[in-house]
């Protein structure tokens, strides 16, 4: 093993380790009582069953986990894609379709391994504890969908990037990062009107008091809201959200039906505030400038090792090429990603907290409903209340529910 073996492998098996003391943690810290401020909001059988929920969850994990380890740990060791690869060349269809063909059966070969797991998931764990409303046969529609998505958009996309970076000499990573940007743009633009109606229905909020007060709302605060839409999120699940997508004309807020079916409309209004806030405070386009440098800078880095013989022999590889570089250099990166996620988890953390204040001191009608919708959402999702600060550091893009209501409250009272 060489330097380059080395440092995958560490990587990897501290990234396996980090994660397991994490939800060990976070099993010790499930607590038998009932926090004070949810008082009223949980029964005790619906406290015992997020406690339960949590623990099912973290067992899951524990074997998902272990299974992806020892699976890439075999398919690495036993020299599984040295010999993919040498399959692959047999057939002289050039570096790109054969890069497409190496890249596309790593996926698909996870994806397949992936299905008894997630099946699980769904109709054992999630039909337990009353969420599931999926079907067979809405699943593998999912399923089938996202890899006819995968092959036409991915495919196309790293068609792009192969090409560059085996033609274009010493500026392909640039030419790449322009191609990446221009696909995230366009991605971003037309999901909402073209790509997530495939899986789920959009259908604009009808007339009546929760469309007034929300256009009411938007209206108050300059942001263009064009319309409004409600998904049919029980198609696949009783939990409830809400989210904000797309760009330009095509942007649009999303209310669950769940969410809208048990949420007062005071609530509704808020959670809307809360995602307009994001939009406010520029949230969404720092993400994306974050990710546009991120992306340069992940390219740069990935010409600069593109080409080390050792990187290729760390999984011993009789020939190099671009595609395989990709694969590799992916994994050489990842202690680095692991660093900047737990910024980015950080950042994000910090910026949910802006949007709730946002939502406060916007809605003037009842700036405490927030409080209550956030109350609901835990119960109804069978949320853990008291997450180990740990497991939250490195998992949660946002806070605790109990550190954002504490927070709330704080705001209104210097407000």
């Amino acid at each position: 093993m060489n330097t380059y073996a080395w440092i995958i492998l560490v990587t990897v098996i501290f990234s396996y380790v980090l994660n397991l003391i994490s939800d060990i943690l976070n099993l010790r810290a499930l607590k038998d009582q009932l926090p004070e401020e949810f008082h009223g909001v949980y029964d005790e059988e619906s406290y015992q069953n997020s406690q339960k929920y949590t623990r099912v969850l973290t067992r899951y994990s524990f074997v998902t986990d272990i299974f992806d380890l020892a699976v890439f740990l075999s398919f690495w060791f036993l020299g599984g894609f040295n010999y993919l690869d040498q399959y692959i060349r047999s057939f002289e269809f050039g570096p790109i379709a054969s890069g497409l063909l190496f890249i596309g059966t790593l996926l698909f070969a996870g994806q397949i391994l992936s299905i008894p797991f997630r099946l699980y998931r769904i109709f054992v764990i999630e039909e337990k504890f009353g969420f599931n409303k999926t079907t067979l046969k809405v699943f593998f529609a999912d399923m089938l969908k996202g890899m006819i998505l995968g092959i036409i958009l991915g495919g196309a996309l790293i068609s792009g990037i192969l090409a560059f970076f085996t033609y274009a000499g010493p500026y392909a990573w640039a030419y790449a990062w322009g191609v990446t940007i221009a696909f995230m743009l366009t991605i971003q633009y037309i999901a909402p009107a073209w790509i997530m109606p495939m899986f789920n229905k959009f259908t604009p909020l009808e007339e009546g008091e929760l469309r007034e007060k929300i256009m009411h709302y938007a209206k108050s605060v300059d942001f263009p809201l064009k319309d409004l839409y409600i998904i049919d999120g029980s198609k696949r699940s009783t939990k409830a959200n809400a989210f904000f997508t797309g760009m330009g004309k095509n942007k649009r807020i999303a209310l669950f039906d769940t969410l809208v079916e048990k949420q007062s409309v005071a609530e509704l209004v808020s959670v809307v505030a809360h995602e307009v806030g994001h939009f406010k405070l520029k949230h969404i386009f720092q993400g994306l400038v974050i990710g546009i440098i991120h992306t340069g800078i992940t390219f740069y880095l990935l010409s600069v090792f593109l080409n080390h013989q050792g990187l290729f022999d760390a999984f011993y590889m009789q020939n190099t090429s671009v595609y395989a570089g990709l694969i590799f250099f992916g994994m050489l990166f990842k202690p680095i990603e692991m660093i900047l996620s737990i910024f980015m988890q950080i950042f994000s953390r910090k910026n949910e907290f802006a949007a709730d204040r946002f939502a406060i001191e916007t809605v003037e009608e009842d700036p405490h409903a927030l409080i209550g919708a956030l109350k609901k959402l835990s119960r109804d999702n069978l949320s853990n209340l008291t997450p180990h600060p740990f497991y939250v550091f490195l998992h949660y893009s946002h806070p605790p529910v109990l550190q954002r209501i504490a927070t709330i409250r704080s705001n209104l009272q210097t407000s």
